[in-house]
Formats: C-alpha cells, sequence, structure tokens
C-alpha cells in the first residue's frame, strides 16, 4: 500500500469516506447534492454561452462574470462528482496525485473567485464614479492583464501546498474522513510535524482573500458616496441597481467561506459531520444561486437570454 522514496513515504491511494457519521443518509443526500450541481453547471454554462453569443454583452462587467461562472463549474465540478460516486457507488478510492490535484484546483477557484469579485467591484468603481474613463481604463489589454493577475495569483498563493504536502511521510492511516480531498485534511494524516501547513494554509490564502475583502469595502464606500451625490433619484436608483446583484453574489460566497472557516478552526464543539456537510454546501450553493441572482437582478442578460430562446424556438 506505501511507496517509499528514501524516507518519504506516500500511500498509493487515499480513502474518502464522504460525510462521517451520516454514512445511512448518503443516498438521500446524493439527491440534493446531484439536483444543486446539474442546476450549476447548466446555470453558469448557460451564462458563458449567453455572454459569448451576444455581441451587446462584450463589455468587461459580463467578461467577469462569465469568469466568476466559469470558476464556479471549476469549484463545484472538481469536488461532487467525487462525493456523488462516493455515495452511489462507495467509490471512496483516490489516488495519491489525484487527490492532491483536486485539493490544488479546489483552493486555487476559492482564491480566484475571491479576486474576480474584487475585479468585479473595480469595474463597478469605474462605470460609477469615472463613468467618462471606463472604455479608456478597463480596455481588453487591461481586462487580460487582471485576468493574468487573478490566476496567477491564486496559482501562485496554492502552488506551494503541493510540495509542502508531498514532503510529508504517511505512515498513519491513510483513510480522510471527508468527501473530497482538502489541505489540511490531508496533511493530519502525516506522522511528522505538519505546524508549517497549518500556518501556510490558513494564514497565506485567508490574507490574500482579507485583502480582497478590505479593497471591495473600500470599492463600495467610494461607490455609495458617489452614488448619493448624484442629483436625481432615478440616477441614484439605476446606479445601485447595477450593483445589487454584485453585491448579492459577494456576500453569497464570503459569508459562508468565513462561516465555513471559522467553525473549522475555532468550532470544536460542533460535530465533524456538520463540518464536512457545510464544507460541501459551501461548494454547491454559491454556484447554483449565482446564476439565478445576475438572470434575476441584471436586465441586459434577462433579455439577451430571451432573445437566444425566441431565437431557438423560431429555428
Amino acid at each position: 500500500m506505501f511507496g517509499a522514496n528514501l524516507t518519504i513515504f506516500h500511500p498509493t491511494v487515499f480513502i474518502l469516506l464522504g460525510i462521517p457519521g451520516l454514512e445511512q443518509y448518503h443516498t438521500w443526500l446524493s439527491v440534493p447534492f446531484c439536483f444543486m450541481y446539474i442546476t450549476a453547471v447548466l446555470g453558469n454554462g448557460a451564462l458563458i454561452l449567453v455572454v459569448l453569443s451576444e455581441r451587446t454583452l462584450h463589455e468587461p462587467m459580463y467578461v467577469f462574470l462569465s469568469m466568476l461562472a466559469g470558476t464556479d463549474i471549476l469549484l463545484s465540478t472538481t469536488t461532487v462528482p467525487t462525493a456523488l460516486a462516493i455515495f452511489w457507488f462507495h467509490a471512496a478510492e483516490i489516488a495519491f496525485d489525484a487527490c492532491i490535484t483536486q485539493m490544488f484546483f479546489i483552493h486555487v477557484a476559492f482564491v480566484a473567485e475571491s479576486g474576480i469579485l474584487l475585479a468585479m467591484a473595480f469595474d463597478r468603481y469605474v462605470a460609477i464614479c469615472t463613468p467618462l474613463r471606463y472604455t479608456t481604463i478597463l480596455t481588453p489589454m487591461t481586462i487580460g492583464k487582471i485576468t493574468l493577475a487573478i490566476w496567477g495569483r491564486g496559482i501562485g498563493t496554492i502552488f506551494p501546498i503541493i510540495f509542502l504536502l508531498k514532503r510529508l511521510p504517511y505512515c498513519q492511516t491513510n483513510i480522510i474522513p471527508h468527501s473530497y480531498c482538502e489541505h489540511i485534511g490531508v496533511a493530519r494524516l502525516a506522522c511528522a510535524d505538519i505546524t508549517v501547513n497549518i500556518w501556510y494554509g490558513f494564514s497565506v490564502p485567508m490574507a490574500s482573500v482579507l485583502v480582497d475583502v478590505a479593497l471591495i469595502g473600500v470599492s463600495y464606500t467610494l461607490i455609495l458616496r458617489a452614488v448619493f451625490r448624484l442629483p436625481s433619484q432615478d440616477a441614484r436608483h439605476k446606479a445601485l441597481n447595477t450593483c445589487g446583484s454584485h453585491i448579492g453574489v459577494i456576500l453569497l460566497f464570503f459569508i459562508p467561506s468565513f462561516f465555513t472557516f471559522l467553525t473549522h478552526r475555532f468550532g470544536k464543539n460542533i460535530p465533524h459531520h456538520v463540518h464536512i456537510l457545510l464544507a460541501n454546501l459551501y461548494v454547491l450553493v454559491p454556484p447554483m444561486l449565482n446564476p439565478v441572482i445576475y438572470g434575476a437582478k441584471t436586465k441586459q442578460i434577462r433579455d439577451s437570454m430571451a432573445h437566444m430562446l425566441s431565437i431557438g424556438g423560431k429555428s
């Protein structure tokens, strides 16, 4: 079962338990999990298709929105099929390298999504506070650089974790009490000091996200100050309406993520299966609801979707 490389021992496979303590409910849990996953993939896929197909939506705001939708698909697809395989087929084994790869994409998607939300806040700031300079500031080249910065930061932040995990000897159990692989859950299986993993795993990604939260807060403070200086009530209402969907998505992403983080870090009295259930809902609920929030609140997307459906119906 274990292969040796000098003094570093890696298990051939890990065993994922799904949601420990709720094994008898795995089949029932798979139904809402599957429904939410299909809804998330179809909703975000439709959003990307609408943005790509409609020339009127080829603007920075919708480019960032399609990036958010793609990241949501990545986040949910990296995790949910593994959980469903455990629930339905008891396919609990995952190869060591596959586990590390899954962990990498989960954490990269989390950091990248935070960066995308910051980029969307910057887009709204420019659109409302300096509207005459909007097209000169957010050029295609600028958007490309922002995209590279978002994914470069995500990959650069998480990439060292691969080596932090591979350096550890795993001479204890290979059973992970979770439905997918995540950094600290894997590190805790090692029979060595994981202080570096704990400090890096919690502090560096969370520091990146906290910086994003602070900058988003500054952006919306400046936006609200500019909005309430507008001369007419209609102008204020229109400006606030363009930000409403974005604020909803921000809250949907950051509140569950910080709640999950804090309960996992400090909620020692909370049953373990509650932690795992929350972690699974976190990768399901926001990706499922984000397209609904933007579809309901953004008139351009509703109109473009209706236009596409009407063309499809006529054909």
